[in-house]
Order: structure tokens, then sequence, then C-alpha cells
């Protein structure tokens, strides 16, 4: 029998299920933050961190692209003008009274057989499993793609989000009364 005490945690627990349960905890109570939170910045702030648990996934599945796409993406510029629209909308983000559901009962039961029937479709289904490695140059290929043939629709749609943005704040913004005219 070992002696207890030269026993390491690292012996006992593998470094990759400690960083599994850290970015499940990060992903799990960023989004119990978004659905639980009394005010919509403080919701925004725990979708950041639901976001970053997601990244960390990706980076434990080797999916390294995908992980920084989920950070830039998602956390760095999805969340962050989430985050502009509702410090420069200048609306009251004090909690309110009685701001609860009071039909969250209902929801309970559907959300619950929607779970179990998800889990019978996915028990249930062959998942065909590939022995073909990918391309050596797939983030390359994937890259080209972007900034070849869909560079002008990926531009034109940061464009208009930009406009839909600096609009929305427009109509949320308080008036002066000079401007009242």
């Amino acid at each position: 029998m070992p002696d207890l005490s030269t026993v390491v945690l690292a012996d006992l627990v593998p470094l990759e299920l400690i960083v599994f349960i850290f970015f499940t905890l990060c992903t799990l109570l960023g989004g119990a933050g978004v659905v639980f939170s009394r005010t919509l910045f403080h919701s925004a702030l725990s979708l950041i961190l639901s976001l970053f648990g997601v990244a960390g996934y990706y980076a434990l599945l080797s999916a390294g692209f995908l992980a920084v796409v989920q950070l830039m993406v998602y956390v760095g510029a999805i969340a962050i003008l989430i985050l502009f629209a509702i410090m420069f909308s200048r609306s009251n983000n004090q909690p309110e009274k009685g701001q609860a559901n009071h039909q969250w009962w209902i929801s309970l039961p559907v959300t619950a057989v929607l779970f179990l029937i998800l889990m019978f479709v996915i028990g249930s289904v062959e998942w065909p499993v590939s022995d073909v490695a990918p391309p050596d140059d797939m983030v390359e290929q994937l890259g080209m793609a972007f900034l070849g043939s869909y560079l002008i629709p990926f531009q034109v749609i940061g464009v208009l989000l930009s406009v839909a943005l600096i609009g929305g704040v427009i109509l949320a913004r308080d008036r002066v009364d000079t401007e009242e005219m």
C-alpha cells in the first residue's frame, strides 16, 4: 500500500479532467448567470464566460482553429457588441420587481421531455466514424475560401451589422431639448 503523503493529485486525477471540469463550470455557471441575472449587463458578462468555456472545449478536442474562432468571433466580437449596445442605449438596467416568470413550472416538464427525446435520438443513431485524416492544408483552404469567393459577402454583412448597431444606438438614446424640433 503506497504512502498517502507521497501521492500527488496529478497521479489520481489527470490534468485533462481537471481542465474539462473547469471549462464545464465556466460554461454552466455562465449559462446560469445569463438566465438568472437580474440585469441585462450582468447577463451579457455571463454570456462571455459561457462562450469562453465553449472555446475551452474546442481546445480540449484539439480543434485549435475553432477555439480561436470562438474566442475572436463570439467572445471578442458578438459579446462585446452586445455589451456596447447595452451601455450605449442608456436604458435602465436596474432589476425590476416582479421580473421572474411565474410560468416556470410549465417549462420544467417540457424541457425534461425534450431532453429525453434528444437523448433517445442521439443514442439510437449510428454515427459514422471516418479513419481518413483531414488534409494538412485544411486551415489554408478555409482561409482562402473566406478571403476568396466569400470576401465581399463577409464585408457586406459586417457593414450591415455596424449600421444596425449605430441605428439602434441612435434610436435608443435620450433626446436633448435642442434636438426635439
